[in-house]
């Protein structure tokens, strides 16, 4: 702390300044571009749900032929994260904030991503390909987060965490190790797409890296979609923001650059055309990360870290893809599925049951 006259003011590092902010986004910006151009399917630089529903497949868990992939990416940005944390000394191992509640959240939010096909960071990659369904999905990721916070304002909580044991806390950092060796070892009982958005990716060791840089950044700089977004509505601050707006510049003009720009809703890559889904599944995940208390990007990094409630998540969204994949309820870039569009609606009841038994709404009521 400095002191001002009476005064005190805290420091601020460089990645927690807007400065800082601004640079992390503008490296994931490029770092996605790098990553498409070697390989990775379009507008899909990083898409967090996207490669836990690949790794799911990858497992075993679902059978989609065509997604099927251990991403180096998600193993990076949790080492990324999990390393920025012990340089930090902001590797806390804690959990125990109603982990169950969080599981069935992380199925929620997979669920609304795969509906829209893609997570927030990919909504913003797509912005940055032109792709106006993106804009539609973004409007619904505002609403959705726009009601979480009502119930934030009316004492929506999971409860506090407590510390918890060093195990858990290094729990992701060791499943991630282990999808590595696996994804190396390439065994016979691991899945791999021939063809397919699972079968378009970049070589290991540049993905691992890019990876690992994305957590480093996101870990030190807290960058979070849904959070950037709360923070405006809630406290007026931009800081998060500005990172996720840099992306989308970046994007923007690293794809005019190399022809990729297409602006229209028609003919997008892995996506589809229809507004009112599109929109539904993103009014679900940002309502699901705002009770989360962040985006999925944001809970990969948590886990990192040593938030055992962010990894349950983690594990619930992977759970999610399964389940999204085996009934028929993930969209195709065509059109959503009538599986997906009751799946949908279910989860935001859930969530509406949720928010209102988890809040004073009740006891204000009675």
């Amino acid at each position: 702390m400095e002191k001002n006259g009476n005064l005190q003011t805290e420091k601020v590092s460089f990645f927690e300044s807007k400065k800082g902010i601004i640079f992390a986004g503008a490296v994931v910006g490029i770092i996605s571009l790098i990553l498409v151009a070697l390989g990775n399917p379009k507008n899909m630089g990083f898409c967090i749900a996207c490669f836990e529903r690949d790794t799911a497949g990858a497992l075993g868990f679902h059978r989609a032929e065509i997604v099927q992939y251990i991403r180096p990416e998600i193993i990076g940005i949790i080492l990324g994260a999990f390393g920025a944390a012990l340089i930090s000394k902001d590797f806390q191992p804690k959990g125990g904030s109603s982990p169950a509640t969080r599981f069935f959240l992380g199925i929620a939010v997979m669920i609304g991503a795969l509906m829209f096909l893609g997570c927030p960071l990919r909504m913003i990659l797509r912005i940055g390909g032109g792709d106006l369904n993106a804009i539609v999905g973004l409007v619904g990721f505002i609403a959705g987060i726009g009601v979480g916070i009502i119930f934030l304002n009316k004492g929506f909580s999971l409860k506090r965490n407590y510390k918890t044991s060093s195990f858990d806390g290094y729990t992701m950092p060791i499943t991630a190790i282990v999808l590595l060796i696996l994804l190396v070892t390439t065994p016979a009982f691991i899945f791999f797409s021939k063809e397919g958005p699972g079968s378009q990716h970049a070589p290991i060791i540049i993905s691992l890296i890019c990876g690992i840089i994305v957590g480093f950044l996101a870990q030190k700089t807290r960058l979070c979609m849904a959070g950037g977004i709360r923070d405006k509505i809630m406290f007026k601050q931009n800081d998060l923001l500005l990172g996720f707006l840099t992306i989308i510049v970046v994007t923007a003009v690293g794809n005019f650059a190399f022809g990729d720009f297409k602006l229209g809703f028609a003919e997008q890559p892995v996506a589809h055309t229809d507004g009112l889904w599109n929109f539904l599944g993103m009014f679900l995940v940002g309502w699901g990360s705002v009770l989360l208390g962040g985006c999925p990007l944001r809970q990969l990094i948590l886990s990192g870290e040593g938030n055992s409630d962010s990894t349950v998540t983690v594990f619930g969204m992977i759970i999610g893809a399964a389940i999204a994949h085996n009934f028929s309820i993930a969209s195709s870039g065509k059109r959503p599925t009538a599986n997906g569009q009751v799946a949908v609606i279910i989860c935001i009841i859930f969530l509406a049951v949720l928010s209102v038994a988890n809040s004073n709404l009740i006891r204000e009521n009675n």
